[in-house]
């Protein structure tokens, strides 16, 4: 059976259809085309690295959904989703970058022979993967529909994680703890920033026991000294040297799903008002946590962090945190909930989150984080075990 190839039971899939359909019904969409990698994903199964051309699924409100992308990415298709093979639909390759014609033509030709010409579609507007001529095409192709913005309609199905899902995540969370543990313990003065990253990726892809690992969304982000003041910097050529902090901001990743995990370390002797810093992010990462309970909200979880924060006269009135879980490049979130003073979101049981609260400073910058659950009772999960601490080599 077809499901042998995906990594989900039959009964998961028809879970995250159902739910999908629902949300599509009170949105008033016929039909729903999907772009985003992780929600094909997340519906289907489909696995590859094909995202650079146009590719999608196609989930009405009563039938199995349909696979649709590049002919020589079908099999791939047939090799990783759920559906039977007829449900798997190739577009020629003479519509890649070509200045004559485009696949929208051809999945507008697909629409019309399922009987959508004059339906409402839903397409994520809002998405790296659905450019504004794909928008444009299809909309000349099928001038009797109604194109509707269905951005993040998927993605919010996906915030409760079912018990299969945390099997995944908890995996990736195994992995976490032991690229975080490669990179404090190989990191030392005279290194070159590039020959650790390759030690961090060599243990991110051989993984933990039975949790083999896959790529991570993001590339390892592990700016030392006054580059670590800007949050996404990756790696260089240069020698680590002693008075510099560095941060790693990094993830395990199990088939898709992520739990990422920052700590930092300094070489050397550290001041003293970096390690005060360390210890005030520690104390609100914990209030943070004691404050992520099921029935409160995201909002709750970003200020009780920082009423600890501004105990030690830290300022900081950002976004620290977002939901996680399946994910492709170039984002392991989400994109719904944030963990920010306005997001009054409730939280349920199974979400999770990239609780986050970097700080980047005028002159070095620190990351201490977790990935988190919330539990059915009490306060929420951290599914990394790694010391809450600024790690110190002298």
């Amino acid at each position: 059976m077809p499901i042998e190839h995906s990594p989900f039971s039959k009964a998961e899939y028809d879970r995250r259809i159902s739910q999908t359909r629902t949300a599509m019904a009170a949105a008033g969409i016929d039909v729903l085309f999907v772009t985003d990698p992780s929600n094909q994903a997340w519906l289907t199964g489909y696995d590859g690295w094909s995202f650079y051309v146009h590719q999608g699924v196609v989930l009405d409100l009563d039938r199995d959904p349909h696979w649709w992308g590049r002919m020589q990415d079908a099999n791939g298709a047939r090799r990783t989703v759920w559906m039977n093979d007829e449900r798997v639909l190739g577009y020629a390759d003479q519509y890649i970058q070509s200045r004559t014609c485009h696949p929208m033509e051809d999945l507008a030709g697909h629409l019309r022979a399922m009987g959508f010409e004059r339906s409402r579609v839903g397409v994520e507007m809002e998405n790296y993967y659905y450019s504004a001529k794909a928008h444009a095409v299809l909309a000349a192709e099928l001038p009797n529909a109604v194109l509707v913005d269905a951005t993040a309609l998927v993605n919010w199905q996906r915030g409760v994680k079912s018990h299969e899902e945390m099997e995944f995540i908890r995996k990736a969370a195994r992995i976490s703890e032991s690229i975080v543990r490669v990179a404090l313990e190989t990191a030392e003065p005279g290194l070159r920033k590039n020959e650790l990253v390759a030690e961090i990726a060599r243990a991110s892809l051989i993984g933990v026991n039975d949790a083999w690992g896959d790529y991570p969304a993001i590339v390892p982000l592990t700016p030392s000294g006054i580059d670590a003041t800007a949050p996404h910097l990756t790696w260089n050529g240069n020698k680590m040297k002693k008075g510099e902090i560095t941060f790693f901001e990094l993830s395990g990743c199990y088939r898709r799903y992520h739990a990422p995990l920052c700590r930092s370390l300094f070489l050397g002797r550290p001041p003293q008002n970096m390690l005060d810093v360390s210890e005030a992010l520690a104390d609100g990462l914990e209030a943070g946590l004691e404050a992520a309970r099921a029935g409160n909200r995201a909002c709750d979880i970003a200020n009780a962090l920082n009423s600890e924060l501004t105990k030690a006269g830290i300022d900081r009135d950002e976004r620290c945190g977002y939901a996680v879980g399946l994910s492709y490049p170039p984002d392991w979130g989400e994109r719904t909930v944030s963990l920010r003073s306005t997001d009054e979101t409730v939280l349920l049981p199974g979400m999770t989150f990239h609780f986050m609260p970097g700080l980047w400073l005028e002159e070095w910058g620190l990351e201490t984080t977790e990935t988190i659950v919330i539990a059915e009772d009490g306060p929420a999960e951290a599914l990394c075990n790694v010391e809450r601490k600024l790690f110190v080599k002298a």
